[in-house]
């Protein structure tokens, strides 16, 4: 029986693992098992961490409200405040109304004074 020579497949893969493993430390980035290990471990926790990241910048944002929103009024929040914006039909999104927040109190007040009168005026008349 004659003897095959595999060639460089092998180390074609092994040099592709390696590549993705360049920034790792020790073992971490030269030995292939523990390479091979550590790659579907950083891409699962890759993976993990894109949903929540989005659910950590969704509740700063909602912080960001509700602080800004409770410095004027007492007794409002920010759970009243989405729930105006959706009677009034207001398509505003968290991160639009967290950036205004930030930015342009004033603006927000208005906002808000604005559904609030809206809201308190429909509530007297029976409308709602």
């Amino acid at each position: 029986m004659t003897r095959i020579k595999r060639g460089y497949v092998a180390r074609r893969r092994r040099t592709k693992i390696r590549l993705f493993a360049s920034s790792f430390r020790g073992a971490h980035s030269r030995l292939t098992r523990t390479i091979t290990q550590q790659k579907i471990r950083a891409l699962v926790s890759a993976h993990r961490d894109r949903d929540r990241q989005k659910r950590n910048f969704r509740r700063l944002w909602i912080t960001r409200i509700n602080a800004v929103i409770r410095e004027r009024g007492v007794s409002y929040s920010y759970s009243r405040l989405i729930h105006d914006l959706y009677k009034k039909q207001l398509l505003l999104n968290r991160k639009i109304l967290a950036q205004i927040a930030i930015s342009n109190r004033n603006c927000l007040y208005m906002i808000f004074n604005e559904i609030r009168k809206e809201v308190d005026w429909q509530e007297s008349t029976g409308i709602i």
